[in-house]
């Protein structure tokens, strides 16, 4: 039974495409006002996972609740509807269509509040309203991740999942990326589930963590203790 109390509940989740399991009896847990990272090295299912709770993986073992509410075998779009904002690894921007166009998107579950919205999304990134009228595809990697991050939020998610954020920036953005989310988590009162290979990224944004390999869980606590561990983890060693 889950846990009226969390945000984010999964139990037992075990997900696969075809024969081959990419999740095999993952637990874990998000609260309310809460950051954690998941770990782990290519191929360990943290893609799988995010995928999972959005409704893009269906089928399988387990269970996911959110807000005390059982969400997988809903809809991705009833998902997102709930409160559940994706930020899919690879920015997945449109390309062709403005900053503002791309930011309006992200508000199809919403019927009113959007131009507030918007505008808290502009005051986080304010470089993305100085060029809300330039087409997305013209924007530097780092500029369009922060489009992919603003688009999420304009929906007012409860919790954000945030697939390899970092992925091919420069340091100076990837510095950014993690103001932006301590600021998501503490102005916006956004729960954050981050999926990060940069470990000291990922330690310095979720309070917890867990790290997965092989589809398992394998080491789970309090980022100070995870962070030295790590290593070991990654390499499978």
């Amino acid at each position: 039974m889950s846990d009226p109390a969390a945000l984010l509940e999964i139990e037992g989740l075990s997900r696969g495409y075809g024969p081959v399991a990419a999740l095999r009896d993952v637990s874990l847990r998000i609260d309310p006002g809460e950051a954690v990272f998941l770990a782990g090295p290519n191929g360990a299912g943290k893609t799988t996972l995010l995928r999972a709770v959005s409704g893009l993986v269906p089928g399988g073992g387990g269970r996911i609740s959110f807000a005390g509410r059982r969400i997988d075998g809903l809809t991705p779009w009833a998902i997102a509807a709930a409160g559940v904002a994706h930020v899919p690894q690879g920015r997945r921007c449109f390309g062709p269509l403005s900053v503002e166009e791309n930011l309006r998107l992200g508000a199809y579950t919403r019927t009113a509040g959007v131009a507030a919205a918007i505008d808290a999304a502009y005051e986080l990134f304010p470089v993305l309203k100085e060029k809300r009228r330039q087409r997305t595809e013209e924007l530097s990697g780092g500029q369009q991740q922060m489009v992919a991050i603003a688009r999420a939020l304009v929906a007012s998610p409860k919790l954000i999942m945030l697939d390899e954020p970092s992925l091919g920036l420069a340091p100076i953005m990837v510095e950014g990326v993690r103001v932006a989310l301590r600021r998501i988590l503490h102005e916006f009162s956004t729960s954050i589930l981050l999926v990060e290979q940069n470990a000291r990224l990922a330690v310095s944004v979720g309070a917890r963590g867990y790290v997965l390999r092989s589809g398992r869980v394998v080491l789970a606590g309090p980022s100070a203790e995870l962070e030295g561990q790590m290593k070991e983890a990654y390499l499978g060693v």
